[in-house]
């Protein structure tokens, strides 16, 4: 029987100066009371990137870590969705697209309980925000009990999963539905092409594109993509972002979403024990939640988990990383973990004989190692690989992953991505969650150091 991975696993590197380079960044990237993902290209704070940021975070300041998490429920709404973006004020309004003002969400979300006082996106993005506060409890457990940090989220963190179980399950069979390319994560992924050719795209010279003044066009979503996730974006703004099925163009089951869905309620599990409360109800939506992510998106001819069109209706056959990150998911059938880490090291990701897997399949029509998600080797999916590797027993495997992202990490400046091959970077550097990660994978094999830059005061952490 397998169970959640709690505790870090030791690390066979000790690099100092890797160590101190990714806390620089974390200690660069706060803003007060978050992290934002990179100077530039990603001024706001952003809801998973949060999560992965508080799991490295608790490595230099567990209350820094508490307070990241904190901040990003305090802009939940009160239908329960944790939105995808919370907007600095300060921040001015052309510094990144979709900006606040076109999102509205005090007003165009009233109804849905969006927060008066704070501008949000209306989306959400994958819910890992459970677990990421069960690590960060488990980094500390006295000071999260003296702070209470634990009984201040779990009514947050049960209402959240509570709407992506309820009003999210857009296709009826027990799994949530993202909305929007954006709420999976993965913005560009070869997945949503076939959906996307449903949505009209809003016209170019309706919006600017900020986000082409810090990254390549080589390396970002085509303006046609990105006229398509205005268009979607829009359209669910206009509806005063309710959720009904029917009414969304683009409607998708995605494995990543709803594997990290139940990975943070068998954490939440755990929460609720912490604080008093019963965990059966999280233990049987973990366990109905994963009966239905095999029942529904499980695909033997292609030993991975595929995407599910609810609009369209059936599996959408592009392979991407997204179909094996489930392998993070305890309590899988023995058949269906054989078959993950064999296409996982397979022809089509070559994980073992590249250092990193890639974010879509090498042999798929649509791949390129430099754009975005449709080819490129993201650090959250390969670290959420490396703990599925290293909990179903394959420890060589995931020791070896575990270094080449530390030496990606590194040799990249702690880039955004970087080329599935070659780990040469791509995208923005001093990428927030790249440096949490390579923190957290260090984790166990700490480095005596005395050196303030990444050691916090705890007048620092406030």
């Amino acid at each position: 029987m397998t169970t959640l991975l709690t505790t870090p696993v030791p690390a066979a590197t000790g690099d100092l100066t890797l160590r101190r380079g990714a806390a620089r960044v974390l200690l660069t990237n706060w803003t007060g009371s978050s992290t934002i993902p990179s100077r530039g290209l990603y001024p706001h704070q952003w809801s998973w990137d949060s999560g992965f940021i508080a799991i490295g975070l608790r490595h230099l300041s567990v209350r820094r870590a508490q307070r990241e998490l904190e901040s990003l429920l305090g802009a939940q709404w009160a239908d329960g969705r944790v939105p995808h973006i919370v907007f600095n004020p300060a921040v001015p309004l052309d510094a990144y697209f979709p900006s606040p003002d076109f999102w509205r969400s005090s007003l165009e979300g009233a109804a849905a309980g969006a927060p008066a006082g704070t501008e949000t996106s209306g989306i959400i993005q994958p819910p890992v925000h459970a677990l990421a506060a069960w690590l960060v409890h488990l980094a500390d457990p006295g000071t999260s009990q003296r702070r209470g940090f634990l009984p201040r989220v779990y009514g947050a963190l049960a209402a959240w999963h509570d709407y992506l179980t309820g009003p999210r399950d857009l296709g009826g069979g027990r799994l949530a539905s993202v909305i929007h390319p954006w709420e999976a994560g993965m913005d560009n992924s070869p997945c949503w092409d076939g959906p996307l050719e449903r949505v009209e795209p809003m016209r170019p010279d309706s919006y600017r594109r900020a986000d082409l003044d810090h990254g390549q066009p080589a390396e970002r979503p085509t303006d046609l993509d990105y006229g398509r996730y205005v268009r979607l974006a829009a359209d669910y703004r206009d509806a005063g972002y309710t959720d009904a099925p029917g009414r969304h163009a683009f409607a998708v089951e995605d494995p990543c979403v709803n594997a990290l869905l139940i990975v943070s309620e068998h954490a939440l599990a755990r929460i609720a024990t912490e604080v008093g409360a019963d965990p059966a109800r999280h233990q049987e939506r973990a366990r109905t939640l994963t009966a239905a992510l095999v029942e529904r998106l499980w695909s033997p001819d292609d030993g991975m988990f595929l995407c599910r069109d609810v609009v369209g209706g059936g599996l959408i056959a592009e392979r991407s990383v997204a179909g094996l990150v489930p392998l993070v998911v305890p309590g899988l059938p023995r058949h269906i973990v054989r078959a993950l880490v064999s296409t996982l090291t397979g022809d089509g990701f070559r994980l073992g004989e590249v250092p990193m897997a890639p974010s879509y399949d090498f042999s798929g029509a649509a791949f390129d190692s430099s754009r975005y998600w449709r080819g490129p080797a993201w650090f959250n999916t390969n670290w959420l690989l490396e703990r599925g590797l290293r909990q179903y027993g394959h420890g060589a495997a995931a020791d070896a992953l575990r270094e080449a992202m530390l030496t990606a990490a590194g040799s990249s400046g702690f880039s955004e991505y970087v080329d599935p091959v070659t780990a040469q970077a791509r995208g923005t550097r001093n990428f927030g969650w790249t440096a949490a990660l390579a923190l957290d994978l260090m984790a166990a094999a700490p480095v005596a150091d005395t050196e303030s830059d990444h050691h916090l005061t705890e007048d620092e952490t406030t």
